[in-house]
């Protein structure tokens, strides 16, 4: 993906997408994974003695990644060609999309074009923004859908799902979705707090009927339709209660910072990271 893709080189919170990914991806594991940007999750995995496969399109994220791979490819996921890069004898344990669909024209030919990439007992790891999300509905509400430099309305998404659209997404492509994991944050945890409090107090109200209403994004485990698993449906899963993290300094100054990062190119985040490195400090 190109550097506005992946915005965020600092340590792993474990409330987040990202670390939700890494534990569903596990350990020693053959991995595929689409659009690393910057190696966030990359870097994460190769601590886990997982060997990586990478494809990638910004020539400064590949740079970056390489440390962390046995091999990248420079690779635009649009071209419905790209899974020619690896070779009929590739197979691979897991393959990881992390907040990586939504940037691509036809999301649902690529995740079909998975099903043949995956080893015995292989499955797929994937993240997702949720449109539905009630912040995103207070900004429609307040006729005020404006992109962001990150989070849900980040400008390079173009594509967006509802709970039921995830679900679809997985059933047409031939896979079922065996784990489910929701990154919850009520409105005011949200990049989008200003607007929510805009909204009148019996709109705020009426939005709470949508049980799915601070489920901010997806993360799933899906295995091809044949396999072993019980199919989960989406819709009958419980939501936990949004959590305090999102109130706390530390996670507003990562907000802030993956707004400021936004902004950098990849070179200048490498330069520091190696620099917070050589200083033995963790990011």
């Amino acid at each position: 993906m190109t550097s506005q893709r992946h915005k965020y080189e600092y340590k792993v919170n474990p409330d987040t997408a990202a670390a939700k990914v890494i534990r569903m991806v596990g350990t020693g594991n053959r991995v595929l994974e689409l659009g690393p940007g910057p190696g966030s999750i990359t870097r994460h995995l190769h601590g886990n003695s997982c060997r990586i496969t990478a494809l990638e399109l910004d020539p400064q994220a590949i740079e970056i990644v390489t440390e962390f791979c046995e091999q990248v490819h420079s690779c635009n996921l649009n071209d419905p060609e790209w899974p020619a890069l690896l070779g009929d004898a590739q197979k691979f344990s897991v393959i990881v999309a992390a907040d990586v669909l939504e940037h691509l024209y036809d999301p649902w030919a690529t995740l079909q074009k998975m099903l043949p990439l995956l080893a015995k007992d292989g499955y797929v790891v994937i993240s997702l923004p949720h449109v539905a999300h009630n912040a995103v509905v207070a900004c429609l509400l307040n006729e005020d859908f404006e992109y962001q430099p990150w989070g849900l309305l980040d400008r390079t998404h173009i594509r967006f799902w509802g709970i039921r659209n995830i679900q679809k997404l997985f059933d047409d492509a031939g896979f079922k979705i065996v784990e489910a994991d929701f990154v919850v944050r009520s409105p005011e945890q949200t990049e989008f707090a200003n607007r929510w409090r805009k909204l009148p107090g019996q709109a705020r109200k009426a939005l709470e009927w949508n049980r799915f209403g601070n489920v901010y994004q997806v993360v799933l485990k899906a295995v091809p339709l044949a396999a072993d698993g019980r199919a989960l449906q989406l819709e009958s899963l419980a939501v936990p209660a949004p959590g305090a993290s999102g109130f706390s300094a530390g996670a507003r100054r990562n907000r802030l910072l993956g707004f400021f990062i936004s902004f950098l190119s990849l070179d200048t985040r490498a330069r520091i990271s190696r620099f917070l490195q050589r200083l033995g400090i963790r990011h």
